[in-house]
């Protein structure tokens, strides 16, 4: 993994965690809300019962004449659905006579907590509502209403009811609260997930292109280089030097227009072109061209002429390299929509015929020797297919392997006849 792309996939991790987190807290704001208000829901919900309650019972008894009558106590249903249910009266000590005790005195608060009940009562003069626990343990929200006794309260009806079920509720909200963020939060993460890699694969895909250009590039530059080096090395002809010269300025201006049509930065201009001369000079541009017969008859295509002589050229020193001893002898033919070159080697498996042309893929021959790493002929089934054509490896008859170059013929096709010797430029021709 080159370290662009460790960057990339870094940064993928990061949006991923920042969208996660984000989206956390929200839900976290959101959870915590929902929680506050369901709690003063319900302790609001359970205030307004408890009130009622009390407020009702305490309008069904009365006083009379100083003495309190509880018997309608006995057959409200206010009072039968009450929890816990009592009356305080006020006595002549300080703390207030609890009578009517409902279902037992130990579901009552404790003395001290009753005298603080009363006292709120006789100080606020209506319905008062508190949380205490009660003797035995148990948590209850209290309601103490007044009994009037002509103008002074006389007596107060205390209910209460039980928080527990409340609370539990309550904390079942919580837990599914929190259950529910959690999913929503590593579905988040995984949508976030998701999203950033969709995002960063145009960048991901541009540094493929580009890492796989920069080797091509060096692959298709290195043997001219080599030539021109040698060339200047033993004191060449500079003839043979320009020529050297004027085969990287078309090599570079090939890999420019590739690098600029796979990067959808322009789109190809193809114009009709004489193929076979086309092919002609580009072999004679090869380094080891002696070995390399071409035969040729007058072929109008619509190409582009950089990548089409690059596509011929790589599969002609494809051959060279791949296709026997050095030396070994290649034949290119030209014929109406096709270029087709032929080595005298051990041939490629049928399985992996098709597995040369991808990228970075690396087959052998049929000896056993390595046929390459694909990049060349990746780039002959590139450009046919930018011409609307194909590239196929077959076997050769008499033996050696076969690659064929395939291309739409242009209606244009009238030429004068060429031959294996002819060397004309690969000029275009109207159409």
């Amino acid at each position: 993994m080159s370290p662009a792309v460790a960057r990339l996939r870094r940064t993928r991790r990061l949006m991923t965690l920042l969208f996660a987190s984000a989206t956390a807290a929200c839900l976290v704001v959101l959870a915590a809300v929902a929680v506050r208000i369901d709690a003063g829901s319900r302790r609001s919900g359970l205030d307004h019962e408890v009130g009622s309650r009390a407020t009702g019972l305490s309008r069904a008894v009365w006083f009379d004449a100083g003495v309190l009558h509880l018997e309608p106590l006995r057959e409200d249903e206010l009072a039968r659905g009450a929890q816990v249910l009592a009356v305080l009266q006020t006595a002549s000590g300080k703390a207030p006579a609890v009578r009517n005790v409902v279902p037992a005195r130990s579901a009552l608060p404790d003395a001290e907590r009753l005298d603080g009940i009363w006292r709120s009562v006789l100080d606020e003069q209506e319905t008062v509502l508190v949380s205490a626990p009660s003797a035995g343990g148990g948590r209850l929200r209290w309601a103490a209403a007044p009994v009037w006794d002509d103008d002074r309260i006389g007596a107060a009806v205390l209910v209460g009811t039980e928080l527990a079920r409340s609370e539990h509720d309550h904390d079942v909200l919580v837990r599914w609260l929190a259950l529910g963020c959690t999913a929503l939060v590593c579905c988040a993460a995984a949508v976030g997930h998701v999203l950033s890699g969709r995002a960063m694969r145009p960048a991901v895909r541009g540094l493929g292109q580009q890492e796989q250009f920069l080797a091509e590039a060096a692959h298709e530059l290195r043997t001219p280089l080599a030539t021109l080096r040698l060339v200047v090395e033993r004191g060449g002809s500079s003839d043979e030097a320009l020529r050297l010269v004027d085969r990287l300025s078309r090599l570079v201006t090939g890999l420019l227009a590739r690098a600029r049509l796979e990067a959808g930065a322009q789109r190809a201009e193809l114009v009709p072109l004489r193929l076979d001369q086309l092919v002609e000079t580009t072999v004679e541009e090869l380094p080891d061209h002696d070995s390399v017969t071409v035969t040729s008859e007058p072929v109008v295509v619509l190409g582009d002429p950089d990548l089409l002589a690059q596509a011929v050229r790589n599969l002609v020193e494809n051959a060279q390299r791949h296709g026997g001893p050095t030396g070994a002898p290649v034949e290119v033919t030209v014929a109406p929509g096709l270029v087709t070159v032929r080595d005298h080697g051990a041939g490629v498996p049928v399985a992996d015929r098709e597995l040369v042309f991808r990228r970075g893929v690396t087959v052998t021959r049929g000896s056993g020797a390595a046929a390459g790493t694909g990049a060349g002929l990746a780039i002959v089934r590139w450009v046919a297919e930018l011409h609307h054509g194909t590239a196929r490896l077959t076997d050769a008859p008499g033996g050696g392997l076969l690659a064929e170059l395939r291309l739409p013929s242009h209606p244009a096709r009238t030429a004068p006849a060429s031959s294996s010797s002819s060397h004309e430029g690969p000029g275009t021709v109207g159409a």
